[in-house]
């Protein structure tokens, strides 16, 4: 189990899985599996295709927490393996749940590399939002995570840091 806070010690070594929904959504299971690993390289905007080093820019307690920001680390880039953005593959996956793996986006067919996992039902986002995935272990993670203090935008105050991050074999 991971230490509880103070904040400066939290989470230097949990691990955060989450099972991927690839007979859904595999074209959307692809893109985070290869951001997790890195194994495309750069963009042709020449930032590194891969979420280790990138942060959680976004936290609303009670609701959820965002990251997959590479580009400019405010929630207001990223980009997917696709080269920029790519279309919705299914938008029938409520948000009827604690610990679901979302792709973040600006409207229809927008996603990137920004995702966000819920912290409660979420009804309100039902069909706007690619459900692509679960947390499979590490939720105390998740919700350690969400109580890091923010700021007024929602930015966590102390940097959450992906600082490792990639694909595990099923035994």
């Amino acid at each position: 189990m991971c230490p509880a806070p103070p904040f400066l010690r939290i989470l230097t070594s949990c691990r955060v899985v989450f099972e991927l929904f690839t007979e859904l959504v595999p074209k959307t299971c692809d893109n985070f599996r290869a951001l997790c690993t890195g194994e495309k390289g750069s963009s042709a905007t020449g930032y590194p295709l891969y979420y280790k080093g990138s942060i959680i820019h976004r936290s609303i307690k009670d609701f959820m927490i965002q990251g997959g920001d590479f580009t400019k680390r405010d929630g207001t880039g990223g980009e997917s393996i696709y080269s920029g953005t790519f279309a919705d593959e299914d938008l029938s996956t409520p948000l009827d749940r604690e610990g679901l793996l979302c792709m973040a986006n600006k409207g229809p067919d927008t996603n990137g590399s920004q995702f966000f996992v819920t912290l409660r039902k979420c009804p309100h986002l039902n069909g706007k939002h690619v459900v692509f995935g679960r947390v499979a272990k590490g939720y105390n993670v998740i919700e350690q995570l969400a109580d890091v203090p923010v700021d007024e935008k929602d930015r966590p105050r102390i940097p959450i840091v992906i600082s490792n991050c990639g694909e595990l074999e099923l035994r």
